[in-house]
């Protein structure tokens, strides 16, 4: 008997180049789920993603009759559906603080991420940003000489979202120093990028970025 091919009930819609696209699919291909993904240019989006997301945006995860347009949201709704392996801590506390890393990384970085992957505003603006982004990144680089992963022993949503980010550096113009300090912080990006899930969720455009 040949083997039936699974179909798919999920589709995500997903920009090849966006670091939150990016933090879905690596939930996605952490829990191994089977998924249609259209890579989708921003500039020439499908008359569909107008019908089913108001806001016409990137990215949005069809799952039968349910759409999701906001990719913190797609994360928590993948962890639950999709519960092995976990991503979440499950005590409260804990999963609160992930939260909190999650929102600090966004007012933190994403900010910075969204200048540089964009290109656009005068050369001192974007060097300002980069600027800013390598010394955050280095004035946290000593945690993860504690433990592999971001604050924890076992990799979680939070690194969904770092690995996207530190991937995207090279195309950025972010170089980070090689040094003692930063030690911690470029093993943990060598941990990231060796992770099967990681390697499985690259765009075409992700794989040109390196």
């Amino acid at each position: 008997m040949g083997v039936v091919a699974k179909r798919s009930s999920m589709t995500f819609y997903s920009d090849g180049r966006s670091h939150y696209s990016h933090r879905v699919r690596i939930v996605l291909a952490e829990k191994g789920v089977t998924v249609e993904t259209i890579d989708v240019d921003p500039d020439d989006k499908p008359e569909d993603l107008a019908t089913l997301n108001p806001y016409n945006s990137l990215p949005t995860l069809v799952d039968r009759d349910l759409v999701l347009y906001e990719p913190n949201i797609m994360m928590e709704y993948l962890d639950e559906r999709f519960p092995h392996p976990p991503l979440f801590p499950v005590y409260p506390v804990a999963r609160a603080q992930s939260r909190l890393w999650i929102y600090r990384i966004e007012r933190d970085w994403c900010n910075l991420v969204d200048i540089l992957m964009a290109n656009k505003g005068t050369a001192t603006t974007l060097d300002k940003a980069r600027k800013e982004l390598r010394e955050s990144l280095v004035s946290i680089a000593p945690i993860f000489a504690e433990k592999p992963f971001f604050m924890s022993d076992e990799f979680t949503i939070v690194d969904c979202c770092v690995a996207p980010i530190l991937w995207r550096l090279p195309i950025m113009g972010v170089e980070l120093p090689n040094n003692k300090t930063v030690k911690p912080l470029l093993e943990y990006q060598d941990r990231l990028f060796e992770r099967d899930s990681v390697v499985a969720s690259m765009s075409e455009q992700e794989r040109e970025m390196i």
